[in-house]
């Protein structure tokens, strides 16, 4: 980040904002819904996350997407010491490990 740029927390989102990540493209060979779920997490507060997935189950994204190596997004959350919020949010969803 160059140093005359603030990093922004806590950021708020609008719904149109939080709507643009249902069409967010991979790079690589992840699947879309991977990819989708994987960035909300890592780009959104718990509040915004919790919309996002409202928004994404409801235009039927798979919840149980997986990456390359097999791994959902839960599975990957469940590794991160501070994202219990999120993996709630997914679980309620009816996520699951992979």
């Amino acid at each position: 980040m160059k140093k005359d740029k603030q990093k922004v927390v806590d950021e708020v989102w609008t719904e149109d904002r939080i709507k643009a990540f249902l069409t967010v493209q991979p790079a690589d060979a992840v699947t879309a819904d991977f990819h989708r779920l994987l960035k909300a997490y890592q780009s959104m507060r718990v509040e915004d996350f919790t919309v996002f997935v409202e928004l994404f189950v409801a235009a039927k994204g798979c919840i149980n997407a997986v990456n390359p190596r097999g791994e959902t997004v839960l599975s990957i959350l469940k590794q991160h010491r501070h994202a219990e919020p999120y993996r709630a949010i997914l679980q309620a969803y009816g996520a699951a490990e992979g």
